[in-house]
């Protein structure tokens, strides 16, 4: 393996081509050698853009490159699976865009795959490589604000366009698969554990069919999460992580900004004027590049990733149960 581990793209879309590229051609460990479109056009026209070395018309090319050690797919949520388990086959890690699958049952898929090829297979959640949520992490685990007793999230946007593929159901669009997965995660790394049983709204759109504006409540056990995500909602996102002593705000816990320190927020006193609180800050950074960083060490190291599978299968199974609540209207339980 070179220095860098060398990162093959599949396909153009935007996520990669805005977001993902840029911050791991940047990374310490990662470099982004090479593209592939189903269209040779795009993938060139990418990679003159980017300054990638190598465009693909097929997707199937790129996982033969020899000179690639990792796939990053940011492909519609559909073809998640079916294009990670192809990479691994191929003797690729993986670092697999958010959803991981449209189903437990098609992500449990991955653990055969991860298990007869040996590679690294990773969810794209890049808040679990953030300095502010490690360091959540490590507040709780230190019991600064005692026992996690409730999570409150929110994040929204707004997005009408049909043809937009977050508002396509067959590719999984929704406000649950894009965003609410987020909420999901983040309630789940704070209580360390999974919810016994959900129970949700669900609102979906006329037309669209998908999921506009989904509310949930996660029980787990001693504490409950509770979130809101909408793509038909002002832009806004903040997640509360409350204890038994002190509470902690995470101010834009899932879009951290680049261009700027990102703060959380930690009361300890429960002063409701405020004047107890505390502010820590941390520097700005891409956590793409950090989670290019991360997973690259974890390949290199040979030790877990950021998101391993099993996380990830807990993650859908919550979606999951939510959806069927949403249609039942009744508590239930994520499938173990």
């Amino acid at each position: 393996m070179s220095t860098k581990l060398r990162f093959g793209v599949l396909s153009t879309a935007n996520i990669g081509l805005k977001k993902v590229i840029p911050a791991m051609q940047q990374g310490e460990l990662t470099t982004v050698t090479a593209i592939a479109s189903r269209d040779l056009a795009k993938a060139r026209e990418a990679a003159t853009k980017l300054g990638i070395p190598t465009a693909y018309g097929s997707y199937e090319e790129l996982l033969a490159d020899p000179n690639i050690d990792a796939i990053y797919n940011p492909l519609p949520n559909q073809l998640h699976v079916p294009w990670t388990t192809k990479a691994a086959e191929a003797g690729k890690h993986v670092l697999c865009e958010k959803p991981l699958s449209m189903t437990v049952a098609e992500a449990k898929t991955l653990l055969d795959v991860r298990a007869r090829t040996g590679v690294k297979i990773c969810e794209a959640f890049m808040i679990r490589s953030a300095p502010q949520w490690l360091h959540v992490r490590q507040l709780l685990d230190e019991g600064r604000i005692g026992e996690v007793r409730a999570v409150n999230a929110h994040f929204s946007y707004f997005n009408v366009d049909a043809a937009n593929i977050r508002n396509q159901i067959e590719t999984g669009g929704g406000a649950a698969y894009d965003i609410g997965c987020y909420c999901i995660q983040g309630s789940r790394f704070a209580f360390g554990r999974e919810p016994r049983r959900v129970v949700a709204l669900v609102d979906r759109d006329a037309q669209m069919g998908t999921d506009r504006l989904t509310s949930a409540i996660l029980d787990f056990g001693s504490g409950q999460a509770i979130f809101t995500c909408s793509t038909q909602q002002s832009p806004f996102q903040r997640v509360q992580i409350l204890g038994t002593r002190g509470r902690i705000e995470l101010e834009i816990p899932f879009n951290a900004p680049t261009d700027r320190p990102t703060r959380l927020f930690i009361d300890a006193t429960g002063d409701l004027s405020f004047s107890g609180i505390t502010m820590e800050t941390f520097p700005a950074a891409d956590q793409y590049t950090l989670q290019g960083d991360a997973f690259a060490r974890a390949v290199r190291e040979n030790t877990e990733v950021p998101v391993p599978l099993e996380d990830s299968i807990g993650n859908m199974s919550v979606i999951e149960a939510i959806f069927r609540s949403g249609k039942s209207g009744q508590w239930e339980q994520p499938e173990r």
